[in-house]
């Protein structure tokens, strides 16, 4: 295996299955040290935080296959030569991702690569949601992603090496029904290219990605979509061809992304999906502009040129 990451060490947040476990698979089998984490020890199979969904005895078979906490992961890290320390706790606390990163220091000297992989996966639409929803759904995705980067920061300065990884979701262009988990994701890319344009020239990159791959939250949604009457059969044909593949095929380009060979490579992101398509998303610009000469708009200027014009 290509020692590409040979010396460095890493954070995995919410490594205890799924995209995240994989991950951390990866990174260790490149070289690297791991700190693997997620919230608490044990799994649950739902996947979407309190939900009590009426699985069959076949789906609840296809999802024991998806658990596992830091421990498995570290275990499995170890198992198989490499060095790691699972920690666990909820990375939006910021007293525990401190602890994170001071573990990573205390146990090899440094912290050269977080991957913010943590989310909390609360649907709802705009009026659905309560004051409960919004919070998990911010402080899980985007201040965690921040407190983590914020301790580990200083650490990455003085090495003048740095690789922050962070994860989002196609969620941030806004989809129905995912109002608080779309607007922290959106947050998550917004943070991500922020610190890469204040981070430059300084030996440490800042990218994010938008991951998709069969996980334990796919077997959650298929069974609600059957409970609300869909087929499986059904959602399975129409699922992106990436939702029937696990991950471990795609996160190589992570490790690559960790590596010293991506030193220019800042302030991206990412596509990466399960069926071997890793795609870049375009950047934010302004498409279309109309112009008042004299500065000053009227309403009916606005009402004559907006549709005709601007929306045409």
């Amino acid at each position: 295996m290509n020692q590409i990451l040979s010396g460095k060490t890493a954070i995995v947040i919410g490594s205890g299955q799924g995209v995240g476990r994989c991950i951390a698979l990866c990174l260790a089998e490149h070289g690297c040290k791991v700190i693997t984490n997620n919230r608490k020890p044990g799994s649950s199979i739902n996947a979407f935080e309190e939900t009590k969904l009426d699985f069959t005895p076949g789906e609840r078979e296809e999802l024991e296959k998806f658990n596992g906490d830091a421990k498995t992961t570290a275990d499995e890290i170890i198992k198989r030569g490499g060095e790691a320390v699972p920690v666990f706790g909820d990375v939006s606390d910021p007293e525990m991702a401190k602890k994170m990163v001071e573990t990573a220091v205390e146990n090899w000297g440094r912290i050269d690569i977080i991957v913010n992989n943590a989310s909390s996966n609360w649907t709802g639409g705009i009026m659905d949601m309560d004051l409960k929803i919004w919070d998990i759904s911010i402080r899980s995705k985007l201040s965690g992603t921040y407190y983590l980067m914020h301790y580990a920061l200083p650490y990455m300065k003085k090495q003048g090496y740095g690789r922050i990884l962070n994860s989002a979701s196609d969620a941030f262009v806004g989809i129905s029904n995912y109002a608080a988990y779309g607007a922290g994701n959106a947050g998550v890319v917004a943070l991500t290219k922020a610190a890469a344009s204040d981070l430059k020239d300084s030996g440490i990159t800042v990218n994010v990605y938008t991951p998709l791959a069969r996980t334990r939250s796919w077997y959650n949604a298929k069974t609600t979509y059957r409970l609300n009457g869909v087929s499986p059969e059904v959602v399975e044909a129409f699922a992106p061809e990436a939702m029937k593949h696990t991950a471990e095929g795609m996160v190589p380009f992570l490790a690559y992304l960790a590596s010293e060979e991506a030193s220019q490579i800042t302030g991206k992101l990412f596509k990466l999906a399960a069926d071997g398509v890793i795609g870049l998303w375009s950047e934010s610009e302004v498409v279309k502009e109309i112009k008042e000469e004299s500065g000053t708009w009227s309403v009916e200027e606005l009402q004559r040129r907006i549709p005709k014009e601007l929306l045409a």
